[in-house]
C-alpha cells in the first residue's frame, strides 16, 4: 500500500467549446497518485471549509510522485449528474494506493463546482469525449504522464458516470431509444427530471430550437466514442440503460464489471445493471444485496452533510457507506489486476 497524492490539473478541450461559446471546453481534473511513504497528508472534505458535508479521506496535496515502478496502470474516473470529481475520491484513493494513477475530470455544466447547464445535463455524450481528452492531456504530463503505461489503462464511473464509461467503452447511445423506453410501462427514474436542477427539461427543450451548439451535439448522438486506450470498465450503478438497443451494446468488446444496490430506486437494477450486463458479452453483474441504495457509493458523509442534505447524506440504518465502499474497493482493485495486465508476445520455439 502506497500514500496517496492528490494534485489538480486545469485543462481544457482545444476543439470543444464551452457552453457559452466564448472559451474552450474546460476539464478540471483531480488526480491520484502513489508518494514516498514519508510524505505529509492532509484530511480532505468537501464543503465549506468550517462545515464539511463529506469526508474525502487522507492524501499528501501536490506531493512529487514516488514509484518503483518503471511504468503505473492508469484509470480515469466520471463523477454523476450535479456532483464532482472529489465524490469518487474514495475510489481513486484505494486505487493509488494499489499503484495507479487515477484522473477524475468535473465534466463541465454538469458539476457542483460551477453553473449546472441543461446541456451539460442532457447531452450525455459529450461526458465520453471529457474523457478521452483527458486521457490525451494526461498521457502528455511531464511528470505524470511519462510514468503512465498505455496499454494499461481503465476506465470507472458512477450513476451517469456508469454511462459514461459504458459509452467510452463502444456503447452507440440512442435518443430515439431512450424516448420509447420513457413513454413505455418499463419507464424509471432515469426519465424523470433532475432533483438538483428541477427546470432542466423545460430549458433543454427551448435550446434543442434555437442553439446552434446543441443542435450540432444532438446529431452526433449515435456516434461512437470508443477510446481504443481504454481496456476495462468498472461501472457503479450505471444510469440510462433505456438509451442502449442490444445493437448499440453489442459493439463493446472489453471487459465491464458492473455493480449496483438491490435497493436501487433511481437506476432500478432491472432497467439499468441488469440491461447492460444482458447486452454487453464481456459482463460481470454484482448486486449488493440489502439496502444498498444509489447514494450508497458517495463520499462518506459528516453530520452537518446528514443534516442539510439527507437524500444524499442518509443511508438505510442497515448499512454501513464505507463498508460498501471497501466492498466496491476491493472488486474494482481485483477487476483491474485482473484486466490491464500486460500480455506478453509468445516466443515460443
Amino acid at each position: 500500500m502506497n500514500k496517496v497524492g492528490q494534485c489538480t490539473r486545469h485543462w481544457a478541450d482545444p476543439k470543444r467549446r464551452d457552453w457559452t461559446n466564448t472559451a474552450p471546453r474546460p476539464l478540471q481534473t483531480v488526480i491520484w497518485y502513489p508518494v514516498a511513504d514519508l510524505a505529509s497528508e492532509t484530511f480532505i472534505t468537501i464543503g465549506p471549509p468550517d462545515q464539511p458535508l463529506f469526508e474525502v479521506g487522507k492524501v499528501s496535496t501536490d506531493a512529487a510522485l514516488h514509484t518503483t515502478e518503471s511504468s503505473l496502470p492508469c484509470v480515469v474516473l466520471s463523477h454523476g449528474a450535479g456532483s464532482s470529481a472529489l465524490q469518487l475520491a474514495w475510489l481513486g484513493i484505494a486505487l493509488a494506493a494499489q499503484g495507479y494513477v487515477v484522473a477524475a475530470v468535473n465534466h463541465h455544466g454538469n458539476n457542483s463546482l460551477e453553473p449546472y447547464t441543461a446541456q451539460g445535463f442532457m447531452l450525455w455524450w459529450e461526458r465520453a469525449q471529457d474523457l478521452s481528452v483527458l486521457l490525451d492531456h494526461l498521457l502528455a504530463d511531464k511528470v505524470l504522464g511519462v510514468v503512465i503505461d498505455p496499454k494499461r489503462i481503465g476506465a470507472a464511473g458512477f450513476s451517469l458516470g456508469g454511462y459514461t464509461v459504458i459509452a467510452l467503452a463502444g456503447g452507440h447511445t440512442d435518443l430515439q431509444a431512450f424516448t420509447d423506453f420513457c413513454h413505455s410501462s418499463e419507464r424509471d427514474a432515469t426519465c424523470d427530471e433532475q432533483p438538483e436542477f428541477p427546470d432542466m427539461l423545460a430549458q433543454f427543450e427551448q435550446l434543442k430550437l434555437t442553439n446552434p451548439q446543441v443542435q450540432a451535439s444532438l446529431q452526433r448522438h449515435y456516434a461512437s466514442f470508443r477510446d481504443p486506450r481504454v481496456r476495462a470498465v468498472f461501472t457503479i450503478a450505471p444510469a440510462l440503460g433505456g438509451a442502449f438497443t442490444p445493437a448499440g451494446l453489442a459493439e463493446i468488446s472489453i471487459p465491464v464489471a458492473i455493480v449496483v444496490g438491490e435497493a436501487d430506486t433511481l437506476a432500478p437494477v432491472v432497467t439499468n445493471a441488469k440491461r447492460f450486463a444482458n447486452g454487453i458479452r464481456q459482463s460481470e453483474l454484482t448486486i449488493l444485496s440489502g439496502q444498498v441504495g444509489h447514494y450508497t457509493f458517495l463520499s462518506q458523509s459528516t453530520p452537518q452533510g446528514k443534516k442539510v442534505f439527507p437524500h444524499y447524506c442518509v443511508d438505510h440504518a442497515s448499512i454501513d457507506r464505507g463498508s460498501v465502499h471497501k466492498q466496491v474497493e476491493q472488486m474494482a482493485i481485483k477487476f483491474f489486476a485482473q484486466h490491464l495486465t500486460v500480455q506478453l508476445p509468445h516466443t515460443g520455439c
